[in-house]
């Protein structure tokens, strides 16, 4: 937004809490709303200020950039979706500068008498965030190689940092891995939808906890998306919303899960490198070794976790508690992370519907795949290019939300129906589907033995149909098919 043309309130708020708090402010230049953030919003600052040396009757002025990092408007004022309030995460971002860790300096944590939420004014930083980019970016050939050893580098950095020290005792929660499993499978009960894979993995998890989990600082959401990454290496660790207590591990299984590897399923490592190399790094700062086993739980986990929160998100969006065009894509994004657990769990082969069927198939002129077809297309080539970045993004987003109700049309019956077939044979009864998905369910939720004949089948021809339609390139589905 820019001053004097949208949302005043906010302006000039902004612009009295930067006058009061910065040194040499002279005026509020534009604040720039970011695409970047599924639970908080991040905006760009740029203010004139007074040149370095000159005093308040001289008038030369400098640009200077700045960010705004606060909840969105619908959430409560003291935290996000994540467990902290984002004044906690300030304090953090603080710790982890004072230990070395890369971030950027905070200069002011919002107050409720400032109208202006709950959040904070950080320093601006260069550096490339989207996940896709740093993975494919010629820009990064040269520094892609050393990121997961960096990557294992800082966060042995993190775990060391002492919370306790820095009176966090009662501002971060302390979360056992049993606790963690047991909380993320209620957050999905909660939602009264069946979903057979994310069962079948919680008794899986269930069963395999890790023996001795290490209780340090844990960053909760490292991740290639949440790391700015420049030509020199990593420049900042961003979005500490998900810090909590509890096993290290964790941070190092979710660097690894597919989610974040934009595509390039075959660098575990965040799309960009290896485990022998992420574990390396970790080993000289903490002098820690992280065994396999440990490893692969977290990567199970951190799935596990994705698929419940994509369906969480949906589920706010659906009752209205945020409004956003892409919460909904999001949602069907859980496919994705259940595919993971596919792969993790039971590899094998599935069978997908003919992707390459004409959209004309059939006798209507037009038909209504070709309608979304053509709106979709007509927003990514005509209409994204001619916006903004922020509406750019959102034209993408809508024209993918139209790709997957176009597959829908196309291939949700059949598949629907092979579904309903399989549940019969392997349950033993006739039903409609809904009825049989929670019959599967509550049975998985009981002493049905996971090694029953015909069920990781089921499970994982189910996911990867449904893949297919969410999300037909999505790189999990080329692991074994």
């Amino acid at each position: 937004m820019t001053p004097g043309t949208e949302d005043d309130d906010f302006t000039q708020a902004l612009e009295r809490v930067l006058s009061r708090e910065l040194a040499g402010f002279r005026s509020l230049v534009s604040c720039q709303k970011l695409t970047a953030g599924a639970s908080q919003e991040t905006y760009r600052i740029v203010i004139e200020e007074a040149a370095s040396g000159s005093d308040a009757s001289d008038a030369r002025s400098v640009q200077r950039q700045l960010a705004l990092r606060r909840s969105q408007p619908h959430t409560p004022a003291d935290s996000g979706v994540g467990v902290i309030s984002l004044a906690t995460e300030a304090r953090l971002f603080q710790l982890a500068s004072a230990a070395g860790i890369p971030g950027p300096d905070v200069h002011y944590v919002l107050r409720s008498e400032d109208d202006l939420g709950s959040g904070f004014i950080m320093q601006w930083l260069e550096g490339q965030t989207l996940g896709q980019r740093i993975v494919r970016s010629e820009d990064l050939a040269g520094v892609r190689p050393q990121l997961a050893r960096e990557c294992g580098q800082i966060l042995g950095r993190i775990h060391a940092l002492d919370w306790r020290a820095e009176n966090l005792t009662d501002q971060l929660p302390e979360i056992a891995p049993a606790t963690l499993v047991e909380d993320t499978w209620a957050h999905y009960r909660e939602l009264n939808v069946p979903v057979p894979m994310i069962d079948y993995t919680w008794r899986w998890l269930r069963d395999n906890l890790p023996g001795t989990a290490r209780t340090t600082l844990v960053h909760g959401d490292f991740r290639n998306g949440n790391l700015m990454v420049t030509a020199n290496g990593i420049n900042a660790v961003l979005d500490w919303e998900l810090a909590h207590i509890g096993d290290p591990v964790r941070d190092l299984g979710w660097l690894c899960v597919n989610s974040w590897r934009f595509g390039k399923d075959k660098l575990p490592v965040g799309g960009f490198g290896e485990v022998a190399d992420l574990l390396a790094g970790y080993r000289e700062t903490s002098g820690l070794e992280v065994s396999p086993r440990e490893l692969e739980f977290w990567q199970v986990f951190g799935s596990f976790w994705w698929a419940m929160v994509t369906l969480q998100m949906a589920n706010a969006w659906r009752k209205g508690e945020t409004p956003s065009l892409e919460r909904p894509v999001i949602g069907r994004r859980s496919s994705e992370a259940q595919m993971d657990c596919v792969n993790l769990l039971m590899p094998g082969e599935f069978t997908l519907p003919e992707m390459d069927n004409p959209v004309s198939r059939g006798t209507q002129l037009p038909m209504p795949a070709e309608l979304l077809t053509g709106v979709a297309d007509f927003l990514k080539a005509d209409v994204a290019p001619q916006l903004d970045p922020h509406n750019g993004f959102l034209a993408m987003v809508a024209a993918n939300s139209l790709g997957i109700a176009q597959r829908e049309l196309q291939f949700g019956g059949a598949l629907a129906e092979q579904e309903r077939l399989r549940l019969q044979t392997l349950l033993g009864q006739q039903g409609g589907l809904d009825d049989l998905r929670w019959e599967l369910v509550n049975r998985l939720r009981s002493d049905m033995p996971l090694d029953t004949p015909g069920l990781t089948d089921h499970l994982r021809q189910t996911v990867a149909g449904q893949l297919a339609i969410d999300q037909p390139r999505y790189s999990a589905l080329r692991a074994v098919h």
